[in-house]
């Protein structure tokens, strides 16, 4: 992972220069630079939380698991919150900074009006977005090359199960899938994140009925406002329901997403 931040540390340097020299209106402004690379270290820091916890998650989980299904999935769905708290939470602060930021030290209605702010940081977007593809691609090469040579290895050669304590190869193949389905997916939904809330921040600019009020925070709020529910909601998992039987996980999972929908519908509307 360390070698794959490396190369895509490289990219950053060289993609700023491009915006810079492309996007921005006069040479030595950083109105966009900045909220790229924003974008871009906010989304790699996201993938690497969520693969600390997880290496940390994994062992725990093994160990409660010994005791019961129900205390191994709480370790499991509690390493899981984090990333997922993690990366909305760290991605919404970055972005009201860089808006607080923008509007006090830039923002003058006339060189510098709120179009041009909200068109600037949809560099946080594409810097989150950029990373993702590195994130989901790199680590899907280190997923698959590792996930299919221990299988060809051990399944064809020795005739050893797939994931087997007796087949080395295991150890790469959990690797790969950590690199890549958990670090790179962290990045991944960051990218996600940003994107769609600068779209929205983008099309808000367009309209001077909604600058001219605090009516643009709509979509934030509704990322806010997520996070409250969702921590309400995974109460369900860890001190409601009990998994004694591993068919009981995804009732777990599926009954959040019915609360989470039933607690979020009355806040939207009011919201809106």
């Amino acid at each position: 992972m360390r070698q794959e931040y490396t190369y895509i540390s490289i990219f950053m340097v060289l993609f700023s220069i491009i915006i810079g020299l492309t996007v921005e209106e006069n040479i030595g402004q950083f109105y966009t630079v900045v909220p790229f690379l924003v974008g871009a270290l906010t989304s790699l820091a996201s993938g690497y939380i969520g693969m600390m916890i997880a290496v940390k998650a994994n062992v725990r989980t093994c160990k409660e698991a010994i005791f019961s299904l129900h205390r191994g999935f709480v370790v499991a769905f509690r390493g899981g919150l984090v990333l997922g708290f993690t990366l909305v939470g760290l991605g919404l602060l970055m972005l009201v900074i860089l808006i607080k930021l923008y509007r006090t030290f830039l923002l003058n209605g006339k060189d510098f009006t709120e179009k041009q702010m909200f068109e600037s940081l949809a560099g946080y977007g594409l810097g989150g977005s950029l990373i993702a593809l590195f994130g989901r691609v790199g680590g899907g090469i280190f997923t698959k090359a590792a996930d299919v040579g221990s299988d060809l290895a051990g399944k064809l050669i020795a005739g050893v199960p797939e994931d087997s304590p007796s087949n080395p190869g295991v150890i790469a193949d959990n690797v790969g899938d950590n690199v890549g389905d958990i670090a790179g997916m962290g990045s991944d939904l960051f990218g996600s994140f940003a994107e769609s809330s600068c779209a929205c921040l983008v099309i808000s600019a367009s309209s001077p009925e909604l600058i001219a009020t605090s009516s643009w925070y709509f979509p934030l709020l509704i990322f806010a406002s997520g996070i409250t529910v969702c921590i309400i909601t995974s109460f369900i998992s860890t001190h409601i329901l009990n998994i004694s039987e591993a068919k009981q996980v995804e009732r777990s999972l599926k009954y959040q997403i019915v609360v989470s929908t039933i607690l979020m519908t009355p806040i939207l509307y009011y919201l809106s």
